[in-house]
């Protein structure tokens, strides 16, 4: 009996492991305590599907159009952070924003809500820098959106890890959508 539990656990983990059993509920994804989802989407790409290149370093590298929906009632402002978690140091932040209008909910192409704030990416530069992968396999996107119960009033120069950091305890509803790109 012993030995078929352990087998059973194992075969489990590996089936987890390998994504088999996926139900579509990313709970390991960062939600910072937030109990509700929201829809992050674009008009540009499907999730999974493949950013277009003029979303990267290799077109006008700006930033896609986003769309927030099921934003729950209490959210003071909206936050996107875009990283690439396939570098091999870690996540590479493409975007930091925070303090957006909940109101504002359509983002177009290239824009953020007026007084949105726009923090450090990992190219040291405030705002929007895409996709920019080296030479051989496509890399992933992740745009996680995020409705928050106050203001984070974060410096100009907040970095992804800033952002994390306000947003624990303070994340509404979490969304996200992923985007592939590759040379």
């Amino acid at each position: 009996m012993q030995r078929r539990l352990v087998i059973v656990a194992l075969a489990a983990a590996v089936g987890l492991a390998s994504g088999c059993g996926d139900d579509g509920d990313d709970s390991s994804a960062p939600a910072f305590g937030a109990s509700e989802r929201l829809t992050l989407s674009s008009t540009a790409f499907a999730d999974g599907g493949t950013i277009p290149r003029r979303h990267t370093c290799d077109g006008e590298n700006i930033s896609p159009p986003l769309s927030f929906s099921k934003v729950p009632s209490g959210t003071k402002s909206l936050a996107v952070l875009v990283e690439d978690p396939d570098t091999p140091r870690g996540p590479f932040t493409h975007w930091v924003v925070y303090d957006a209008d909940p109101s504002q909910t359509r983002w177009p192409a290239g824009q953020v809500p007026r007084d949105a704030a726009q923090g450090r990416n990992s190219f040291t530069k405030n705002g929007y820098s895409g996709p920019c992968p080296p030479q051989g396999k496509p890399h992933h996107y992740v745009f996680s959106g995020y409705a928050v119960d106050r203001a984070l009033r974060l410096p100009s120069d907040a970095s992804a890890d800033d952002l994390k950091q306000a947003l624990k305890g303070h994340a509404l509803a979490y969304g996200s959508l992923t985007g592939r790109y590759g040379r």
